[in-house]
């Protein structure tokens, strides 16, 4: 049993989470999608990104999501400033879906992440060949 470890607990606590840019925007591809997925390390398709995260219990989902949309935010507009006056500076829409990744494996959800970031790209070379 892969088992993480505080002082006193033991945990196993997988999340897959999925978030989208402000207003779905189809915004990450080229060097922005290649610096999400520097800075976020999931599947990033056109408008959203797949994550797969172990949190421990001592801090909630919520914590963690404010965190990582708050910096990567940052991060991405000193890299790409002209994003910056876009969307009243939020990169990020507000809310997100999350899920506890029970019984399946860590390996399943990683298929299934890899899955939307094949079908992603095909999308990506079918809107450039138009």
């Amino acid at each position: 049993m892969d088992n993480k470890s505080l002082s006193h607990t033991r945990w196993k606590c997988q999340y897959h989470i999925v978030f989208i840019p402000k207003y779905r925007k189809k915004v990450l591809y080229g060097k922005v999608r290649e610096d999400v997925r520097e800075i976020i390390a999931g599947a990033v398709c056109i408008d959203h990104v797949h994550l797969s995260v172990a949190i421990p219990p001592k801090f909630s989902v919520s914590d963690f999501m404010g965190y990582l949309k708050g910096k990567s935010t940052l991060m991405l507009y000193d890299r790409h400033p002209e994003l910056q006056s876009k969307w009243d500076k939020a990169f990020w829409a507000r809310g997100y879906y999350v899920e506890t990744i029970g019984n399946i494996t860590d390996a399943a959800v990683q298929k299934y992440i890899n899955e939307q970031a094949e079908e992603s790209r095909r999308e990506d070379s079918s809107s450039t060949a138009l």
